[in-house]
């Protein structure tokens, strides 16, 4: 792992040790947002599994009542029948925050207040396979709409999941070994400077003290010397 270009002091070594616990504690954090995550994910996948195939089963039940209505009615008078929707809806959509995710929450009201009034034709030329499918219809909107954001809750949080996997990678295998391994390095260096600083002042030391002796070694001989004159 290449280490950061960065001068081996004690300061800058300070500097990176704070970054590195921020780092480490950073990671932690972003680990334990990404198993959450992945929780809430699987709940919500396994809801949406279940939603879907309610949906699926009761859209198979709709076209089966239009593909029968069809059949034993004119295409002319089934078109007429459905030319003008009785009921409208109106969805409402709020945002609610899952793990720091802002999700959709979609809300409907039928427009007219009888939300059973759903048939827009008389039922004297219809058939009862028609009505059934206009009833089933109206049922399965509800679901349909719940299931839309739901799958759009998954879809999010599946992004986010990958977001949060990539920033848990980049700060395990790139950025925590990188700091690591220019902290190594600064306390290396400082360590050879010590070291260095530490021989220099044995070695002056040496030469004062080599230096002293030889002081004394003079001012003794003179000391004799002059002793002998007399």
């Amino acid at each position: 792992m290449a280490r950061l270009n960065v001068n081996p002091t004690r300061m800058i070594l300070t500097s990176l040790k704070k970054r590195l616990k921020t780092a480490v504690r950073g990671h932690k954090l972003m680990k334990d947002k990404r198993d959450e995550l992945m929780k809430r994910f699987i709940d919500i996948a396994r809801e949406n599994k279940v939603l879907r195939d309610k949906v699926e089963e009761q859209i198979i039940n709709v076209y089966a009542g239009f593909t029968i209505a069809n059949a034993v009615m004119s295409k002319e008078v089934l078109e007429e029948a459905l030319m003008y929707p009785k009921q409208s809806v109106e969805v409402k959509v709020s945002y609610a925050n899952v793990m720091s995710v802002e999700v959709p929450v979609l809300d409907f009201r039928y427009k007219n207040a009888d939300s059973s009034d759903i048939y827009p034709y008389g039922f004297a030329n219809t058939s009862g396979e028609l009505d059934g499918s206009i009833k089933n219809l109206s049922e399965v909107f509800p679901v349909m709409l719940e299931l839309a954001a739901m799958e759009k809750k998954v879809a999010l949080l599946a992004e986010e999941i990958e977001k949060t996997r990539r920033r848990v990678n980049a700060l395990e295998y790139v950025m925590i070994p990188q700091l690591q391994e220019t902290i190594k390095y600064i306390r290396m260096k400082l360590d050879e400077n010590e070291r260095g600083n530490q021989t220099r002042l044995m070695k002056v030391k040496d030469m004062m003290l080599k230096q002293a002796i030889l002081e004394k070694q003079a001012v003794t001989e003179e000391a004799l010397q002059q002793y002998a004159s007399h």
